[in-house]
């Protein structure tokens, strides 16, 4: 340990322990101060006397303080203004992983523990999503929750659908996701019941978190809604004239979530760049339209270790959202399966595959390579599609390989799946596939690409080759941290212990490194946070 004395420590009734143990012991004391100081033995750890900054030399019978270190509890990491806003004691999400993996269980354990989850809503039928909010609101009653709106360019009317359900059944907080623009369905949720309070100030009742991963993006939801797109809602009856008039009091969201590299829809962006140039285009424009309050920019992808969640609060992060982390949980609604996958996993056993929703547009997901095919089968899927112009111009082999290794049946019995399927939810998409074989073709695959999920969520060992596990490289680093430990196991990964873990570590690897940042080094052990069990 090295340091130059910043003031000095008075010990007439003070406890002094030296070496490097107490120092480790002290940090990790997330709620006690911590003061270092010069004995004749070398850096110790003080405690009972009292600190004087500045005050060069020491008087008589002071030792030179050569650090010291504030406490510092997962509830002070971030922006206390989001924990005032949403009611939660901690600053940490738990993310809307698609088809129920963010599920109602992981929502209600993360709202009893004060913090909040988001139920991953997209993909699933309306009737599931209503017994999701039926059981989330019986169980939680006033404390934080949320549920995700998905944009869904080939069914948009799936989007209004569930835009409906969450304004009938009162679901107040919103993660939006996988938008490249506005959309009046997210519109229209954002600014339903918008007014004017008695002291005068515009009051939007749904909130709004904005889930980016490109500035142009961002620019739509740190704005208000353009006046074309709010006219056209009035027009369709979904705002009154005078909602429509106090919209561009508000911008489009409270907070942006910046989405860095991730698991599922991912630019593959890096967080330490994002994550300022979002906070800098919030400032402009929050300048410019001179808001009440600033919208909030969060963190999220990459953050599986306590060392990545003090990084992204170090990076300024009003919040930490986590996803790949919560699906390896026992709550996940996935299968075992899928986890003990999981739990194999190293930070280079992931990939890209086209996306099941948005296949024809070239959009991709980043998905678990290991143990599984569906990467590269979902990548020559789309090289299908680009290369030929229908099902009937596929070469014989390679509609053998598809009909043999892929769907495992004949390309006409799927087609009579999808014509069943999309005759109740959207009877366009088999209108249009009548006339354009391209967008047949694209159908069919996607049966595949949209099934691929489901059955890594059955947990079916028939088709663990075809499991589609949405996963960031993150899940590497999670499964180093915890190997060794108890939380190594799948069976004991819970959301809570597990969030609990990563924001006391990165409290703890912050107080270590404002120590570092003053002189005195505690070693690289000071850094290492050892999962804890959390009753």
């Amino acid at each position: 340990m090295n340091g130059s004395p910043h003031g000095s420590y008075r010990v007439e009734h003070a406890q002094v322990q030296s070496g490097r143990q107490a120092l480790l012991d002290a940090l990790q004391r997330l709620d006690q101060p911590v003061f270092v100081v010069e004995t004749e033995d070398g850096p110790a750890v003080a405690a009972g006397g009292q600190a004087v900054l500045g005050a060069t030399p020491p008087p008589a019978g002071a030792l030179p303080l050569l650090a010291y270190v504030p406490p510092l509890t997962p509830d002070r990491l971030g922006d206390p203004t989001f924990q005032d806003t949403y009611g939660v004691r901690v600053n940490y999400l738990a993310g809307a992983m698609a088809n129920g993996i963010g599920s109602a269980e992981i929502v209600v354990e993360m709202a009893k523990a004060g913090m909040m989850g988001f139920f991953g809503a997209a993909g699933l039928p309306l009737e599931h999503v209503t017994l999701a909010i039926d059981r989330v609101q019986e169980e939680v009653g006033d404390l934080p929750y949320g549920f995700n709106l998905i944009h869904n360019p080939q069914e948009p009317q799936q989007e209004w659908r569930t835009v409906d359900l969450y304004l009938e059944r009162g679901v107040r907080t919103v993660s939006a996701s996988a938008y490249l623009g506005l959309t009046p369905m997210v519109a229209a949720y954002r600014l339903h019941g918008i007014h004017t309070r008695a002291d005068g100030r515009v009051m939007a009742p749904n909130r709004l978190l904005a889930k980016v991963s490109r500035e142009e993006v961002a620019t739509h939801f740190l704005n208000p809604a353009p006046e074309l797109l709010l006219r056209a809602l009035v027009e369709q009856g979904r705002l009154t004239a005078r909602e429509a008039k106090l919209a561009a009091h508000v911008p489009m969201a409270d907070d942006l979530t910046a989405e860095a590299d991730s698991g599922g829809h991912t630019d593959n962006r890096s967080l330490p760049v994002l994550l300022p140039l979002l906070c800098d285009l919030r400032d402009r424009i929050c300048e410019e339209r001179n808001y009440e309050r600033p919208v909030r920019v969060g963190a999220a992808g990459g953050l599986a270790t306590p060392a990545s969640i003090a990084s992204a609060f170090a990076l300024g992060a009003a919040y930490v959202l986590t996803g790949t982390v919560n699906q390896a949980c026992v709550e996940a609604g996935t299968s075992p399966m899928v986890k003990e996958m999981l739990a194999e996993a190293s930070s280079a056993d992931v990939g890209m595959a086209p996306a099941s929703d948005m296949f024809e547009a070239g959009v991709r997901v980043q998905v678990l390579k290991r143990g599984t095919l569906f990467a590269m089968r979902g990548e020559k899927l789309y090289h299908l599609y680009r290369t030929y112009g229908s099902l009937e111009a596929l070469p014989d082999e390679e509609r053998s390989w598809l009909e043999t290794q892929v769907l495992r049946r004949s390309v006409e019995e799927v087609w009579r799946e999808c014509e069943a399927f999309f005759a109740e939810r959207d009877p366009r998409q088999i209108e249009r596939a009548t006339t354009d074989p391209s967008h047949k073709m694209a159908l069919v695959f996607r049966w595949y690409l949209g099934l691929s999920s489901r059955w890594a969520i059955a947990g079916d060992p028939d088709r663990r080759t075809d499991a589609q596990i949405w996963c960031g490289p993150a899940i590497g680093a999670f499964n180093a941290w915890t190997r060794g430990t108890w939380m190594a196991d799948p069976a004991a990964r819970r959301v809570v212990p597990v969030a609990a873990n990563l924001m006391a570590g990165a409290a703890a690897i912050t107080r270590a490194r404002w120590l570092l940042q003053q002189g005195v080094s505690p070693g690289p052990e000071a850094e290492r946070w050892i999962p804890r069990p959390v009753s």
